[in-house]
């Protein structure tokens, strides 16, 4: 699968029965809805509640995913600390053709340098013969991906893409300017618009979870600059996803529209944090409300 004609990849939720056991009929719902959408999938991020989820847990939807034999890209996420056991999990996963790249956070809660950073990354990458997307999102790992490492990373042969998700214009500029031949994705949903200007490749999602084909317009109309209009709804559409952690609201959300059986994530996760749907119900609707008017235009 060519790569390069996926520009909104969705990082997908990990669907959960009351019982607190993966829901693969759900999951098996959420990557097909996908798929109709011409969106590649993300599984195992941290939207997908990758670090709550046991060993043996993210090999078998590994596993799952790959035999649906899905007509978009699967890409799995491989966030941690442990280094031989993120060396192990990137083996297992190697031995499915459907698996077409692999995203890479910075370690987390180590706060590793720059030599931490491009020893880590260069371990990784050069463990695969698949594409990486590397992941700077500081908010979550306590640490940037710092520019002198990318400067030391941006020739290995499988860094291909780089999800950008610090919240700063200035650090994505940043990177653009770095990375030239490195594809840079969007890791916020609503800072997609003004990254336009810059050379952005596409977006890596949240929002896509619940609105696939809308979010999809929304990524295509963004990145060709037709971004006339967009703010206003896809910041409120965004917000509404955070008002708690993420992928709480979402999988409320998702629950509420049928789409998945329950809300229930892993602890230290709950859906009891959000106590008043009605923002997510009203986003949900305003944006069903923009999609079917594009769609009329």
């Amino acid at each position: 699968m060519n790569l390069t004609q996926t520009y909104l990849w969705t990082a997908i939720v990990t669907p959960m029965n009351e019982k607190g056991e993966i829901d693969y009929t759900s999951f098996e719902t959420l990557l097909k809805r996908q798929e109709s959408a011409g969106n590649g999938n993300l599984i195992l991020g941290s939207t997908g509640e990758g670090l709550a989820l046991t060993d043996k847990e993210k090999r078998e939807v590994v596993a799952f995913s790959d035999s649906l034999n899905l007509k978009t890209p699967l890409m799995v996420g491989v966030g941690g600390f442990n280094l031989p056991e993120t060396l192990s999990f990137l083996e297992y996963c190697e031995g499915f053709k459907n698996v077409s790249s692999y995203l890479m956070p910075t370690p987390l809660y180590a706060k590793p340098g720059v030599q931490g950073q491009i020893a880590w990354f260069d371990a990784l990458m050069s463990k695969v013969n698949k594409p990486c997307m590397l992941y700077n999102v500081p908010s979550r790992t306590g640490v940037k991906f710092h520019l002198d490492a990318a400067k030391e990373l941006k020739n290995h042969q499988n860094f291909w893409a780089l999800k950008e998700a610090s919240g700063s214009l200035d650090d994505f500029r940043a990177y653009t300017q770095t990375l030239p031949n490195v594809a840079i994705y969007s890791g916020e949903d609503a800072m997609l618009p003004t990254m336009a200007p810059y050379n952005v490749k596409g977006l890596v999602s949240v929002m896509a979870n619940v609105w696939p084909v809308e979010t999809n317009l929304y990524t295509k109309k963004a990145i060709h600059g037709e971004v006339q209009n967009l703010y206003p709804l896809w910041q409120k559409a965004a917000d509404s996803l955070f008002l708690v952690s993420n992928p709480i609201p979402t999988k409320i959300l998702l629950h509420q529209k049928g789409i998945i059986s329950s809300p229930i994530l892993r602890a230290p996760l709950t859906h009891l944090e959000l106590v008043d749907p009605r923002p997510l119900l009203n986003a949900d609707k305003e944006v069903t409300q923009w999609g079917q008017k594009e769609n009329t235009l």
